[in-house]
């Protein structure tokens, strides 16, 4: 007859899936934005496989690994489940601590690039009461920085606000107001952002392709704001990429 266990009695090691963790990684401190991101990619990735093995036992965080009368499951591979758990508790501890590092720099990052732009903006207008930068040029060593893309701009209403600050259908975005390709959470940041900023003036940086099909930099200024005659405080849909 079997004696009951309780859920932390096993520590074997994992028989399948990831099992790598960074156990002495690089110094944060020391690494650049683009680094830090680097290794924030590489710590989501295996997150992302480590709960896919949890997942394909029909399992989560949270699952009972016990029967109700507190003996271990035998319908699944218990000792394999703890220790994937145990391995995303340490990786989510670490990805925490990466990300303190990963805000720092990209919040100093943006703040050094807005000096540089006011120092250097000498009349360089697109016409749409921004700067524009072709990324083939001088502004390509920061795309990588600043981030990718995070969203696309599906549609824009004539006369909307969208439409007066000079955002067009296929536009993609790389920062609107403090929302980058780090926080934007599935757009949830941008819409937060919006309704926590009426009346007032968002810097939103988009890449937008020429006419030559060169993708191009450009800042524009967005205003919500509910009194354009339409629906929302923008009046345009964005689509995470």
């Amino acid at each position: 007859m079997g004696i009951p266990m309780d859920d932390n009695i096993h520590a074997p090691t994992v028989a399948s899936g990831p099992t790598t963790r960074r156990t002495q990684g690089p110094d944060l401190a020391k690494l650049s934005v683009v680094e830090l991101m680097q290794e924030k990619q590489r710590l989501e990735e295996e997150l992302s496989a480590l709960s896919s093995v949890l997942s394909s036992h029909g399992v989560n965080m949270n699952t009972s690994l016990t029967t109700l009368d507190g003996f271990p499951r035998d319908d699944i591979d218990v000792a394999q489940i703890r220790t994937i758990r145990s391995q995303i508790i340490h990786l989510r501890n670490d990805h925490k601590d990466l990300m303190k590092y990963v805000e720092k720099a990209v919040h100093a990052h943006f703040e050094n690039v807005q000096r540089a732009q006011n120092t250097t903006r000498s009349g360089n207008t697109n016409g749409l009461g921004g700067s524009s930068t072709n990324l083939n040029g001088s502004a390509a060593s920061d795309v990588g920085i600043l981030g990718p893309p995070f969203a696309k701009v599906n549609g824009v209403t004539e006369a909307s606000p969208a439409h007066q600050a000079g955002l067009r259908p296929g536009d993609t975005i790389r920062v609107f107001g403090s929302v980058n390709w780090i926080n934007h959470a599935r757009l949830t940041k941008v819409a937060e952002v919006v309704q926590q900023n009426e009346g007032r003036a968002l810097t939103v940086k988009i890449v937008r392709k020429d006419e030559s099909g060169n993708p191009t930099d450009v800042d524009l200024e967005l205003t919500p704001r509910r009194d354009w005659g339409g629906r929302g405080l923008l009046g345009c849909h964005l689509v995470p990429l």
